[in-house]
């Protein structure tokens, strides 16, 4: 089995090399990694740290211009060729060591969309923002009502699923809401649904967290909007 895992990244010159070492150290019996990273026209040494370790990816890609996650994602999905997808932020937050559990469910139960949930039984969770992790349960729990699922994340970074369930061109939107669009087309192919719990160090502001409360209203609105318009 092959799995594409997705690295979109933008100005992370202090976690980048980092990330894409603990994925190097992932061996999985029967599974071939291809690693596909995306600088989305970061500014910052990140690409001249890519350009200097090309032993820690398959295959790199770089934006001239920066086009929102959701475009860097596109690019990978573009440049894939993995039975599976797998995508990883480019920073310290979500560890890969965790790929293991992610697979297994696919690999003993042919699984075809699996996600990691930082609120299920994690080994270990960074004790940090309250109202990221209310914000996380209200959008969550509104996806679920409306998709008739039972997810405790969807927000998660680990996403795992079929590359023939979604390709660049299904995909409309760039940013924070494309996870919810994202996940909202796959509910309606995937018909053997895991979740897994996994690790989470999540950042603070001052180390480079980029979400903000805003984003929120965007994210609600592609919820229902996924929803109503197929």
């Amino acid at each position: 089995m092959k799995v594409s895992v997705i690295v979109p990244v933008y100005n992370e010159e202090r976690t980048i090399i980092q990330v894409l070492e603990s994925i190097s150290r992932q061996s999985i019996d029967g599974v071939e990694l291809e690693v596909i990273v995306v600088d989305d026209g970061s500014f910052d040494n990140t690409p001249r740290l890519l350009e200097e370790h090309p032993d820690l990816y398959t295959k790199y890609i770089r934006q001239n211009q920066n086009s929102g996650k959701g475009g860097a994602v596109r690019e990978g999905l573009k440049n894939s060729s993995g039975d599976y997808i797998l995508f990883q932020d480019a920073d310290v937050e979500y560890n890969p060591d965790d790929y293991a559990s992610l697979l297994k469910p696919i690999i003993l139960f042919e699984a075809d969309l699996v996600i990691g949930s930082r609120f299920s039984a994690p080994q270990y969770t960074r004790v940090a923002y309250f109202w990221h992790r209310i914000g996380n349960q209200i959008i969550t729990v509104l996806f679920n009502i409306i998709n008739n699922l039972t997810f405790t994340d969807i927000y998660s970074c680990y996403v795992v699923f079929k590359r023939e369930y979604i390709t660049p061109e299904n995909l409309i939107t760039n940013g924070w809401e494309q996870q919810a669009e994202l996940l909202a087309k796959l509910a309606r192919k995937a018909n053997n649904i895991y979740e897994v719990p996994i690790s989470y160090r999540g950042r603070k502001y001052g180390e480079g967290k980029k979400i903000r409360a805003h984003h929120a209203i965007s994210i609600i609105y592609a919820i229902i909007r996924f929803k109503i318009f197929k």
